[in-house]
């Protein structure tokens, strides 16, 4: 795949599309991403847990590729093929439709996914870093500046998807960058170059959810009524994602929250209520005194 251009004028968000249908769990994304940005090994030891010797996104896991193995549900099992108009109306728009990798024998399946930051349009994270450590950036994604991050540990309660952690005992937090550094030079990140069936694609987001929604509707007509988008819709609870994912399953399946919200939704109202609470035990100290006083 050739590098991508980036745009700059006009401040274009970009993002990542990850399309878990034809993930094939190669661990590339990986590979690639610790190289590159020079993270630390990690997952060498025995899980118990599958093929997913990593288990979770972390300090030093800042893509994480799950491998999900469970019954295949009753309505996919037996789900209509699309027929040959739609079929071909499909092809026209975005190529042969290729379905996931599956043993369906037993009615067993594996669902792989590359998970990620969500680089979310309300950051949580950044909202409650006390020392700008955290910002975004011009390509509207966030990442932490490790020379600036004192290790208060405020952001890592804060994320709704647990993807930000400390180093031990390094002390900072870390995570996923979208490789900032690339993007300034006009390279696409090192996972999505490195991936082999473009499972993990990147560009600018409004175009990447048009090319999304396409493809749900390929899969739903092939005979997969349970594909759906997780984080594509702006009007979600974090107003939408920066990397969001194509689905085989309820989003519980792989891990992840069915309904994020901002976890800093109701602070303003906390600190209000706070405010008034100690404006009227002032008030109530003060007449105490004067009331002794008299």
């Amino acid at each position: 795949m050739t590098e991508i251009a980036i745009h700059r004028r006009g401040a274009q968000r970009m993002g990542f599309f990850t399309d878990t249908s034809v993930c094939i769990g190669c661990k590339a994304c990986e590979v690639a991403c610790k190289e590159w940005n020079e993270v630390p090994e990690d997952g060498r030891e025995f899980t118990g847990e599958s093929y997913d010797n990593t288990s979770a996104l972390g300090a030093n896991t800042w893509r994480h590729v799950a491998f999900i193995e469970g019954r295949r549900p009753a309505d996919a099992a037996h789900a209509p093929p699309a027929s040959l108009a739609q079929a071909a109306t499909l092809r026209d728009l975005m190529g042969e439709v290729e379905l996931p990798v599956r043993q369906d024998g037993d009615g067993l399946r594996w669902l792989m996914s590359s998970d990620v930051c969500k680089h979310c349009t309300r950051a949580a994270c950044l909202e409650v870093c006390p020392t700008g450590a955290l910002f975004r950036t011009e390509f509207g994604t966030v990442v932490v500046q490790e020379d600036v991050c004192n290790g208060c540990g405020y952001c890592i309660p804060a994320c709704p998807f647990g993807v930000i952690d400390q180093r031990k005992p390094d002390g900072r937090a870390w995570k996923c960058t979208l490789c900032y550094d690339r993007l300034k030079d006009d390279l696409e990140p090192a996972c999505a170059k490195a991936c082999p069936t473009e499972s993990i694609q990147f560009g600018p987001l409004d175009e990447l959810r048009e090319r999304a929604a396409v493809r749900v509707e390929a899969l739903r007509a092939a005979g997969e009524p349970a594909a759906r988008l997780y984080g594509a819709d702006p009007h979600d609870g974090v107003g939408g994602f920066g990397a969001f994912f194509l689905l085989l399953d309820e989003p519980e399946v792989y891990g992840l929250p069915p309904d994020p919200i901002v976890t800093t939704r109701d602070l303003g109202a906390m600190w209000r209520a706070a405010g008034a609470a100690g404006a009227a035990l002032v008030a109530g100290v003060a007449l105490a005194f004067a009331g002794g006083r008299r």
